[in-house]
């Protein structure tokens, strides 16, 4: 399959090379802009670890002491826009985003729903609940079904079925997208992290499958990144798939990071604009 990469994943090189707008949208450029720079690297995968097994083997579950650490306070708000639509939102506020042990998650998950795991310093692992206390999710290029309390491997995790904004498929049509791909991996893999497929498995957009858009011309969409001091920031990207490679790896990072990251950015090109003064 000529538009998929085999055990290659994409990230951001540095918010030098990301074309930036009006933070009120507004762009006076009418010439094609040079899409987003990626290069290939590791996303959304965990460490290898003692703790690494999500296949049930180890079904000792963790206890509450054994659970991983998070902090919410740290996790990046950001909205996407599709040309003026917004598709996805996430505010840390919403009482939908608050965080749950897998096993008291169980109690709220229907068939269908998007489960997210999260922990400090690592891509979140977004997952599909199945039913029967099971989930199918892309873990180590390979589509795998688990016990929702061994995917978690002491995460904490919510459902996030309203981040994005787009129409969803019938529970039923959600489950069997996700069940038809179990056992697929490498080069069979048309997602490059598990946000992209447990996403494609709920809303069936071509657009969160690798090559699913042309990266040529102007970039339509839009990461709307929220500081800690209320001030925003934009970046554009060619495709969605970009886009979220890059909102993973802020959430990796954390806000504080990302917040450092803008300011230092911000800092050189306030030097650079001085220089050619």
């Amino acid at each position: 399959m000529g538009n998929q990469v085999d055990k290659m994943k994409l990230s951001h090189l540095s918010y030098a090379e990301v074309p930036t707008v009006d933070p009120n949208g507004l762009d006076t450029e009418e010439d094609p802009r040079i899409g987003v720079s990626y290069i290939f690297s590791t996303d959304d995968e965990e460490p290898e670890g003692e703790n690494s097994n999500v296949d049930g083997a180890d079904k000792e579950h963790r206890t509450a002491t054994e659970q991983k650490h998070y902090d919410k306070r740290n996790e990046v708000e950001c909205a996407v826009y599709h040309l003026e639509e917004c598709i996805y939102e996430k505010s840390v506020k919403t009482a939908a985003m608050e965080i749950y042990s897998p096993e008291n998650l169980l109690n709220k998950c229907k068939a269908g729903d998007l489960v997210e795991f999260v922990t400090t310093g690592q891509y979140p692992h977004w997952a599909v609940y199945v039913g029967d206390f099971q989930v199918v999710h892309l873990h180590r290029a390979e589509i795998k079904n688990s016990f929702l309390t061994d995917a978690s491997q002491g995460r904490r995790c919510r459902i996030v079925n309203e981040l994005y904004k787009f129409k969803a498929l019938s529970a039923e049509m959600v489950v069997q997208n996700a069940m038809e791909q179990v056992g697929a991996k490498d080069g069979e893999l048309s997602w490059r992290n598990s946000e992209c497929f447990a996403a494609w498995c709920r809303f069936g957009k071509r657009e969160f499958k690798m090559g699913g858009e042309i990266r040529i011309g102007k970039q339509p969409y839009r990461l709307k990144i929220l500081m800690s001091d209320k001030q925003s920031h934009m970046l554009e990207f060619q495709c969605l798939e970009d886009l979220i490679m890059e909102k993973r790896r802020q959430d990796q990072v954390g806000r504080t990071s990302v917040d450092q990251e803008l300011i230092a950015q911000w800092s050189n090109n306030s030097t650079d604009c001085s220089v050619i003064q």
